[in-house]
């Protein structure tokens, strides 16, 4: 029987391969490495590069291009302190601090380093945490009262030239005044909007001794990028870490070059060199429970014959955040909540109904320093410590509180005479 044979089975086309999206994070991460080789300048957490004067200059101008406040070190009124910044001139470009026990001066050497000083005596806390703050205002009328609250700052904040040990600071705020119990609002917008570029320590002051409190001189964590300056045989330029996605994204629209091998040790050695130059320190190993057992030490009365009380420590310290509520009222009948920074060296600040609970100076500094370097541990997990030396620094008598930890190190268990049960020093 005739026929036509038939026809072969055809194989089935392959299919295409399927369409991979990139819309998400994960896909963009994935795609980071084919993209690499035509766009070199893609960053990514963990990167490091470098850029020049110009890219530092043209990093501020981004920051404000995208809607930050931009705020970085300036100087005023012969000190180093936050202020507003458009550029690296307004920078402290320069400067030189000398700082000692009750001391500080500024000193304009002329060459062109942008960050070879220490610390001022303001901190971003202030920045964060205002001095005064109003929180609500009220006016009363016939009609009824009417309440007010101050709009929060709309804008958000990039800090330039933080250091390392003012960052370690902001982490201990925020385990009290943002990841807390009772967390703060204004202080929680204003650091979570926050872009941080912290600048590492090359040049600590003699009151410095962050590395005890393990807060410096380098910075590994909690920041959008990482500067450290490099200023040598081979030029003067910064070596960028990149700590977030978003410093990622920001530096990718940086001039950059890339980091050598010879770079990376000139961090490692400029690092190195200022961990060294660090004569002070804190032995942290015990301190806690030393201060605990050492309520009743004579050491507190001999610190009081220095101490005036006047509470610059806990103002210039990055980590004090007591505070105090008033209401005042105007004669036209508006009422005023405000809140301000307080000291526990202000006699009212133990008040209680009768008079104060630390009646005397010895009671009020030992009130600081154990729960600065003790009881801070049993409310935060923490110390409330980060070793910058301000309070150092910025007492008018030069009280060291290194020196009176050691003093009380070396005479553990010592008694003062008539002391009353339980440490309680009126």
């Amino acid at each position: 029987m005739g026929g036509t044979a038939p026809a072969e089975a055809s194989e089935p086309s392959p299919r295409p391969p399927p369409k991979r999206s990139f819309h998400t994070r994960a896909g963009l991460l994935a795609l980071l490495p084919r993209l690499r080789p035509f766009y070199p300048a893609i960053m990514e957490i963990g990167d490091a590069t470098v850029i020049d004067v110009r890219g530092l200059d043209a990093l501020i101008a981004i920051l404000g291009g995208r809607g930050y406040e931009t705020r970085g070190p300036v100087v005023r009124d012969g000190a180093i302190m936050p202020g507003a910044v458009a550029g690296v001139a307004d920078l402290p470009v320069g400067q030189r601090d000398e700082q000692a026990p009750g001391h500080y001066r500024l000193e304009h050497v002329g060459d062109e380093t942008v960050f070879a000083w220490a610390v001022g005596p303001g901190s971003w806390k202030a920045e964060l945490f205002p001095p005064t703050q109003e929180l609500w205002r009220a006016t009363v009328k016939a009609d009824g009262v009417t309440l007010t609250e101050p709009e929060l700052r709309s804008a958000p904040m990039a800090v330039i030239g933080a250091r390392p040990c003012e960052l370690a600071a902001l982490h201990v705020l925020d385990r009290v005044l943002k990841d807390g119990g009772a967390p703060d609002e204004r202080y929680a917008a204003r650091r979570d909007g926050a872009f941080v570029v912290v600048a590492e320590c090359s040049t600590p002051a003699a009151t410095c001794f962050c590395t005890s409190t393990e807060t410096g001189p380098g910075a590994e964590f909690g920041f959008d990028l990482a500067l450290t300056e490099l200023n040598d045989d081979d030029g003067h330029r910064f070596l960028v870490r990149v700590g977030t996605d978003r410093g990622a994204e920001v530096l990718s629209r940086l001039s950059t070059t890339e980091v050598t091998p010879r770079e990376l040790e000139a961090r490692r050695r400029t690092l190195s060199a200022a961990a060294d130059a660090m004569t002070r320190t804190l032995p942290v190993q015990g301190l806690a429970a030393l201060l605990a057992r050492n309520l009743d030490h004579p050491r507190w009365d001999e610190v009081a014959e220095r101490c005036l009380s006047c509470g610059n420590c806990t103002l210039v310290c990055p980590t004090c955040f007591c505070s105090d509520v008033r209401d005042t009222t105007t004669l036209s009948g508006e009422i005023h909540r405000r809140r301000s920074w307080a000291s526990c060296f202000d006699l009212d600040h133990s008040y209680l109904h009768g008079g104060p609970v630390r009646a005397s100076t010895s009671s009020r500094y030992r009130q600081w320093l154990t729960h600065k370097l003790s009881t801070w541990w049993d409310q935060f997990g923490t110390s409330g410590c980060v070793g910058c030396g301000r309070c150092i620094a910025w007492c008018p008598v030069g009280i060291d509180l290194t020196e009176e930890a050691a003093a009380i190190r070396s005479s553990d268990g010592a008694v003062r005479t008539g002391s009353a049960p339980g440490g309680r020093v009126s």
